[in-house]
């Protein structure tokens, strides 16, 4: 079959954020079970298509707000205003309607179309309802702009958030709706879109990539590596922010003051002060080469929806971990080298039990291939059941 996967932003050669990883995933699995994928969507800059099947582009376009400036984002809430859409919804229409109906008419023949989150998909339901579709849900979206409008520090981002959390929930509900399968990346995300037990509804799991992962680097002993924790993602977003703030307000007091701990990706402008044994790196070259060399990592998720692709990248490269139970949503195998904890004390103390087992010279990775296949297992085989619904006699 041939099916023309519709996103915000394409899968690309080399994915780094969470939302790209998942975009290369999901179209690849797909191509796995012997189908044909075209893609219809917008190139971020700086970055190119993956090389596999056809891309047709609606153009670059910067969709990350730290990345723009002041008038940027204020034409996006414009735009938001007019259309009466979520803000990241208002983005896409950068393209006329137009330039998407000339896109899918360049890749028909088609069977079906992917509808792969709500941006794209939501900016032109109108055009894509008219073919049959699955629908991919990556996050429970006006959960997250909810949550989001709780911890916003002004009444105006509360009030643009709650504006977002209502519309995005229409919207998740008639994507829902007129989908012939929908796919959700937890179990979590699929009881709050209202999904329930229904037959026309699938949770996948994921990996970072089809590629099965290496075996866990050469290591002689625990005091090889730099840091004792280390910690990396992409901190602007405001659900990933309330975790490292939760973590170093709360749980790094607890840790000894020799307890060494590193932070990688972009905190802003201005990154909270700290005590002595944490650095703040800024990016790195090679994230699993960061992660690979701290004795723990650290997974501080508090809120979101979706599921935390650092989880699954972290239990790929077989690392010891400690993590929050949100850290662990869309998970069902739990690593044995993975603690759970939820309050401060008993995070800091599991962090503590890891890093003096590995100075002490215990090994404690484990081989990650055996979690990637069974992830990779159960996404192909979800995406089987669903795509089957866009058979035409379905």
């Amino acid at each position: 079959m041939h099916f023309v996967f519709i996103s915000s932003l394409v899968p690309v050669a080399a994915p780094a954020s969470g939302y790209d990883i998942a975009n290369r995933v999901i179209a690849d699995a797909i191509r796995m079970l012997g189908h044909r994928v075209s893609v219809i969507g917008f190139l971020q800059p700086g970055q190119e298509p993956a090389p596999d099947g056809r891309t047709r582009l609606l153009g670059e376009l910067e969709v990350t707000n730290a990345r723009v400036g002041k008038w940027q984002k204020a034409m996006w809430l414009k735009d938001a205003f007019v259309h009466g859409e979520p803000v990241s919804v208002a983005k896409m229409h950068a393209v006329p309607p137009d330039d998407v109906r000339a896109a899918l008419f360049e890749l028909q023949p088609f069977d079906g179309l992917i509808l792969n989150s709500v941006q794209l998909p939501g900016a032109f339901h109108d055009i894509f309802s008219a073919y049959p579709h699955a629908f991919v849900a990556h996050n429970a979206e006006a959960k997250t702009a909810a949550s989001n409008a709780m911890s916003a520090g002004t009444s105006v981002a509360r009030m643009l958030y709650r504006r977002d959390a209502r519309l995005l929930g229409h919207l998740e509900s008639k994507l829902c709706a007129g989908a012939r399968h929908v796919f959700t990346l937890s179990d979590t995300d699929r009881s709050d879109l209202k999904l329930g037990e229904s037959s026309h509804a699938t949770t996948l799991p994921l990996v970072t990539s089809v590629t099965p992962p290496l075996a866990p680097a050469e290591q002689s002993d625990g005091d090889a590596a730099i840091h004792d924790a280390g910690l990396i993602g992409s901190w602007g977003w405001a659900a990933n922010r309330a975790g490292l703030d939760w973590f170093l307000r709360w749980v790094v007091p607890l840790l000894p003051d020799d307890f060494t701990i590193a932070v990688a990706g972009g905190v802003g402008d201005t990154p909270p002060d700290v005590p002595g044994n944490v650095r703040f790196l800024g990016r790195v070259p090679d994230a699993r080469a960061f992660v690979r060399s701290c004795r723990v990592v650290p997974l501080v998720s508090r809120t979101g929806t979706g599921v935390q692709l650092k989880s699954i990248e972290t239990f790929e490269l077989g690392l010891p971990a400690v993590a929050t139970g949100n850290a662990l949503r869309g998970i069902a195998a739990i690593p044995e080298n993975c603690l759970r904890a939820d309050d401060p004390e008993g995070f800091a103390a599991a962090l503590r039990t890891q890093v003096a087992r590995a100075r002490a010279g215990d090994d404690l990775r484990l081989d990650g291939g055996t979690f990637h296949a069974r992830q990779l297992d159960g996404l192909k085989a979800g995406l089987e059941r669903g795509l089957a619904d866009l058979l035409p006699d379905a």
